[in-house]
């Protein structure tokens, strides 16, 4: 896994690719220490997983991460952020990050976001789904409302948690040995339930549940 780290601030950078170089299979190829720094390196470079810094000089790392995707919509992308509040993680998972990493808690998690990021997973800082819990759990009560999960069927439970896992339809049908059509329309009832609008609405609404990490 070749690995292209952007951040303003070089002790964390290094701090990252030390983590990082030690272990076995991962490369960091690359460093950035702006936006529009990264996006050069990623032309040049080609790695196949972006870390990148949401408040960088010059372009900031979500418009990174969306030309990015737009350019190479293979490539893996976790967000660091400093911010813990739903509108910058909407803004990441949009952009097409999945993961998203407080920088106060990089240390212990960065290696198990790579992991899963690279397993075709999402992943977000414990406190990230505590914190989007409690703020989904407040809202249901400020409009008193209650959560919709339980009256998805079983098998749109499923194609839920694969959804948020990052498969395709097609990938869910293969794994849930359904045709493509049945799952498409799984998703559109499960979505249709829970007021659900995108793919980011879908990963987010899954981590707010503790359905994915």
């Amino acid at each position: 896994m070749r690995i292209l780290l952007a951040d303003d601030h070089g002790i964390v950078r290094r701090g990252m690719r030390s983590l990082l170089d030690a272990e076995p299979g991962l490369e960091v190829v690359g460093e950035a220490a702006n936006g529009r720094e990264a996006l050069k390196l990623l032309e040049s470079l080609r790695p196949d997983m972006a870390i990148l810094d949401v408040s960088m000089p010059l372009l900031n790392g979500i418009e990174v991460a969306t030309q990015a995707m737009k350019a190479w919509p293979d490539l893996k992308i976790i967000m660091l952020s400093m911010y813990s509040d739903e509108a910058y993680v909407v803004r990441a998972l949009s952009a097409g990050a999945r993961g998203y990493l407080l920088k106060e808690a990089t240390e212990e998690d960065l290696l198990p976001a790579v992991r899963a990021v690279a397993a075709g997973r999402s992943f977000f800082s414990p406190a990230i789904a505590s914190i989007l819990l409690a703020d989904y759990v407040r809202h249901l009560k400020q409009r008193g409302l209650e959560d919709s999960y339980d009256i998805l069927s079983d098998r749109e439970k499923e194609v839920l948690q694969l959804l948020a896992e990052g498969k395709s339809n097609k990938e869910a049908a293969g794994v849930l040995n359904l045709s493509l059509s049945t799952v498409e329309t799984h998703r559109l009832k499960m979505m249709q339930k829970l007021g659900l609008h995108n793919t980011a609405e879908i990963v987010l609404y899954a981590v707010r549940k503790g359905i994915i990490a």
